[in-house]
């Protein structure tokens, strides 16, 4: 199917401070000097993100169209006016990959139903990079966001998991609001058997990068503290 001139290209950004150069080709920091036109979750990371690119970059011929968990879905097909208008143009998502467990994926769509090119371009998941390091299952694995914070509905959701582990032999990742880290996996310990195996990757790509897998039994007794560092849970049997 033809698609239209103009292109959306998906730029990944680092997990962790400092690490541009480890984790991005040099392909995506040649190309998004070239783009004029970004749509970002935030405008002073993004801003931040694009000076690690390349200093000099001029920031203020730029233009940011924001959108984030508050931005309203009526004003979406706004943001791609540049595109009709021919010219290329940019997603920055906080952290990883746009679009994945990213406000992204919604333009992403109007971009696609409208008939214009989109381009992913390599860079870091922390979705991959905690299931490639884990020892789980790779072949079936389902990413469940952010898990229910009212009690009732979180330990529900727990033995929903379980379920998936024991019959399908599916490894379940998810996250959590980094200063409830350490709760979460004393919830864990409490709530599911103590068999089940508990990865925790923290920090992914950054100096401070841990990624360990072990019984729950294990971590139940174990000294951790993941608390306000960036950290992503998988589970398996």
């Amino acid at each position: 199917m033809a698609q239209k001139g103009a292109t959306l290209y998906l730029f990944p950004v680092p997990l962790s401070e400092g690490t541009i150069n480890m984790v991005l080709p040099q392909y995506n920091i040649d190309l998004i000097k070239s783009v004029k036109y970004f749509i970002v979750e935030n405008i002073r990371s993004a801003r931040r993100f694009l000076k690690q690119c390349d200093k000099a970059i001029n920031i203020d011929e730029l233009t940011f169209f924001t959108l984030n968990e508050h931005t309203d879905y009526a004003e979406l097909p706004s943001m791609l006016v540049p595109l009709e208008q021919g010219h290329n143009m940019g997603i920055i998502s906080e952290a990883g990959c746009p679009a994945i467990a990213d406000p992204g994926a919604d333009i992403v769509a109007i971009a696609q139903q409208r008939g214009y090119q989109v381009t992913p371009l390599i860079g870091p998941s922390s979705i991959l990079l905690s299931l490639m390091a884990s020892g789980f299952n790779g072949q079936s694995f389902a990413f469940n966001g952010y898990l229910p914070i009212e009690q009732s509905a979180r330990s529900a959701k727990f033995k929903e998991l379980e379920r998936r582990i024991m019959r399908e032999h599916q490894t379940q990742i998810f996250i959590e609001t980094p200063y409830r880290n350490n709760r979460l996996i004393a919830e864990m310990c409490k709530s599911l058997p103590g068999n089940i195996k508990l990865c925790i990757a923290s920090d992914i790509t950054g100096e401070k990068q841990s990624i360990n897998t072990l019984p729950l039994s294990k971590w139940s007794k174990a000294q951790y503290n993941y608390d306000k560092i960036p950290t992503i849970f998988l589970l398996y049997k």
